[in-house]
C-alpha cells in the first residue's frame, strides 16, 4: 500500500486545515444561516392565467397556490394569441410550438381575464392585479380595444401586458406582420398607458436566434425615450428560451442593460424564467456577481415572476429558486426584488375614478 511522505503529509494536513478554518469563517456562516432562514414574502410580477389554448385553472387555484409559496401579490393577465388547431394535423398540439399550425391574435382572452377576477371575494381580488393583453401589437386600432375594456372593466385593470412583439419562433408563427416596441400601433398603445398610468409588460428580444450582438435593442430605446411618462418592464431582459438553445449566454445582455438602466429611469426590469440561469446564478448555483452589483445600483427597478402558463402548482417553487440570488443581496434590496418593486408600479387610483374625471372634463 503506498504511504505518504512526512512532507506529504504535513502538506495535506495544512490543506485540510485552511479548508476547515475557511468554512468556519463568520463570513461564510452569516451566509449559511441567511440563505437557510431568510423566508421572503413575494409578489409573482409575471403569470398568464391561460395557457396557448386560452385554458387555464380557476383563479381559487392560483390564490390557493399562493398561500401555500407565501406569495402575497400577482400580476394576471391572458395571452393574446391562440394556437390554431389545423385540418391536417392528426393530434392536437399541447403548446405553441407543436407543430408548424399558425397562431392569431385573440382580444377575448381580456374578457375571460375580467370575468374570473370579478367573480371572487374582494379580499382575494386585492391580491391580484389583472393586465390588458388582448390586442394586435401591429395594429393600430389596438388602443381603440384598450379603451372599451377599460370603460367595460373600469374597477379591474392595473396594467398592460405582457404584450408580445419579437419572440423568435412565435413571432414566425404569428399569422401577421412582425410586431416591433417602437411601431405606431404600439406608440398608440404607449399614449393610453400614459393617461391611466398604467405599466406596460413588454416581451422583446434583444436579439435574433443567430446574431451574437444586441440587433433589437434599438427597438425598446426608441419606445422609451418617445415614451418617458411609461413605465416599462422588459419581460425576461429581452431573452428567451429559443435565444438560450442557439446561443447559451448573450454575453453582452449585463452591459446592455447597465446603459439602458443608466439612460431610461422609466425601465424596469422583469428577471422571471430565463433569466435566472444562465445569469443570475452561475453553474454552481451561487450568484453572479456582476447581477448582483447591477441590482443593488437599482434597488427598485427590478422585480421576478413565475412565468406561468394557466397552471399554479409550480409558482411557488419558480420564485424560491431565486433564494440563493436574493440571498446574495441586502436584506433591503431582496424584499424589494421579492415583492415591493412591482406593487410600486401599479397605479395609485382606480381607473373608474380617471374616467370619472375625463366625462367631467367633457361637461
Amino acid at each position: 500500500m503506498p504511504t505518504l511522505r512526512q512532507g506529504q503529509f504535513a502538506a495535506h494536513i495544512y490543506t485540510l486545515v485552511a479548508l476547515l478554518l475557511t468554512l468556519a469563517s463568520p463570513s461564510n456562516f452569516a451566509d449559511t444561516a441567511k440563505s437557510a432562514t431568510t423566508k421572503y414574502s413575494y409578489s409573482d410580477a409575471h403569470l398568464h392565467i391561460v395557457d396557448f389554448f386560452q385554458e387555464g385553472d380557476p383563479l381559487p387555484d392560483l390564490i390557493r397556490a399562493m398561500d401555500k409559496g407565501g406569495i402575497d401579490h400577482a400580476m394576471i393577465s391572458g395571452i393574446p394569441l391562440m394556437k390554431k388547431w389545423h385540418e391536417n394535423e392528426p393530434k392536437r398540439p399541447r403548446y405553441y410550438a407543436g407543430d408548424d399550425a399558425g397562431m392569431y391574435w385573440y382580444s377575448a382572452t381580456d374578457s375571460y381575464v375580467a370575468e374570473a377576477y370579478r367573480k371572487l371575494p374582494k379580499e382575494q381580488r386585492e391580491r391580484l392585479h389583472p393586465f390588458l393583453c388582448g390586442f394586435n401589437p401591429t395594429d393600430k386600432n389596438a388602443d381603440k380595444h384598450l379603451r372599451q375594456m377599460l370603460e367595460t372593466y373600469p374597477n379591474v385593470w392595473q396594467g398592460i401586458g405582457e404584450v408580445l412583439t419579437r419572440h423568435d419562433d412565435l413571432t414566425a408563427l404569428t399569422q401577421d406582420d412582425t410586431p416591433r416596441a417602437n411601431n405606431e400601433a404600439m406608440y398608440r398603445v404607449y399614449r393610453v398607458a400614459a393617461e391611466f398610468e398604467l405599466p406596460v409588460l413588454l416581451h422583446s428580444n434583444i436579439t435574433s436566434k443567430r446574431e451574437r450582438n444586441p440587433l433589437y435593442v434599438s427597438e425598446i430605446k426608441d419606445a422609451l425615450a418617445a415614451h418617458p411618462d411609461v413605465n416599462f418592464i422588459w419581460a425576461h431582459a429581452g431573452t428567451s428560451a429559443t435565444l438560450h438553445r442557439y446561443q447559451d449566454k448573450l454575453d453582452f445582455l449585463l452591459t446592455e442593460l447597465e446603459k439602458l438602466l443608466a439612460d431610461h429611469d422609466n425601465l424596469y426590469i422583469d428577471l422571471s424564467w430565463t433569466v435566472l440561469e444562465p445569469y443570475l446564478l452561475d453553474k454552481s448555483q451561487d450568484a453572479a456577481a456582476g447581477w448582483v452589483k447591477l441590482v443593488e445600483q437599482y434597488p427598485t427597478r427590478f422585480m421576478i415572476g413565475s412565468d406561468a402558463l394557466g397552471s399554479y402548482d409550480k409558482i411557488a417553487a419558480s420564485l424560491k429558486e431565486y433564494t440563493p440570488f436574493l440571498s446574495a443581496l441586502s436584506k433591503e434590496t431582496a424584499q424589494k426584488l421579492a415583492r415591493d418593486n412591482f406593487l410600486a408600479l401599479l397605479p395609485p387610483k382606480p381607473i373608474s375614478d380617471k374616467l370619472a374625471n375625463a366625462d367631467q372634463d367633457k361637461d
